[in-house]
């Protein structure tokens, strides 16, 4: 069997490469139980280093909209060259409040 694809950056996910579950409309704003999607924990991390749980639930609730943000396509781009076991310390926060 294939291993899973990455919804985010589109390189597949190895049973030993770290990983995780995105819920992609946040729990704290009504998506318990919702849909998820098994990222690679480095792309899981920027996404949440990047956005709001109120613009996750208001305007990225997809990882087609996810992949528009400036922020998180340039992100894609970079990773994208990495192999898929990379693993990197995202930096602390860095959305806006």
């Amino acid at each position: 069997m294939s291993d899973p694809v990455c919804p985010l950056c589109g390189r597949p996910i190895p049973d030993d490469a770290p990983q995780s579950l995105h819920h992609l409309i946040p729990k704290l704003k009504g998506g318990k139980g919702g849909p998820t999607v098994l990222l690679h924990d480095i792309c899981h991390r920027e996404i949440h280093a990047t956005l709001t749980e109120a613009e996750l639930a208001r305007e990225y609730s997809t990882p087609e909209a996810l992949k528009t943000h400036p922020r998180l396509a340039k992100f894609i781009v970079w990773v994208q060259k990495r192999p898929p076991g990379f693993r990197s310390r995202v930096p602390g926060k860095r959305r806006k409040r």
